[in-house]
């Protein structure tokens, strides 16, 4: 499936393991946290890039020791109306300060899109007849946001009224 960043879609250099399959000697995986946890020593040992995919139901705070390990997290959105991994996501940012790729997958919609950005993803897993102009037109959509996000300068619709003076203090 096509990944997207900033809205347009990118090779991806990573290949997203089942956990019956064999880990390639080279090149960046994704394995689940349960093989994760089970073969900890044996994927930091590689030399190359390993990421570790987050079902809905499984916390940031459980890989938090690891992310120095980690190039990428990827989040599941199992329905598009399930918004555990906006949390995930903003946490990895925001209390573990993580620097690596986040990666959104699953049922996402392009209206999700901006807000995935705002909380810290990076690259969203669209299928393939759904790669379009929507996506990147999502981006855009909202010029002004009430609350603030990670990453932006901008800030927040209050906070650029209080910058102006029009907020009492």
């Amino acid at each position: 499936m096509p990944v997207l960043d900033r809205g347009l879609p990118i090779d991806d250099r990573w290949t997203d393991l089942a956990d019956d399959q064999d880990i390639p000697a080279e090149g960046a995986v994704i394995v689940s946290l349960e093989r994760w946890r089970a073969e900890r020593d044996a994927l930091t040992a590689r030399r190359d890039a390993v990421g570790v995919r987050l079902k809905s139901n499984q916390l940031a705070t459980e890989i938090a020791d690891d992310l120095g390990s980690l190039s990428l997290v990827a989040l599941e959105f199992p329905k598009f109306r399930d918004g555990r991994a906006f949390s995930a996501a903003r946490e990895l940012r925001e209390r573990f300060d993580y620097k690596g790729e986040i990666r959104a997958f699953g049922h996402i919609i392009p209206d999700q899109y901006l807000f995935l950005t705002r909380v810290g993803v990076d690259t969203v897993v669209v299928p393939a007849d759904r790669v379009g102009p929507a996506w990147a037109h999502a981006l855009k959509e909202i010029s002004v946001a009430f609350q603030p996000a990670l990453g932006r300068e901008e800030g927040s619709s209050l906070l650029r009224r209080h910058l102006k003076g029009t907020v009492p203090a």
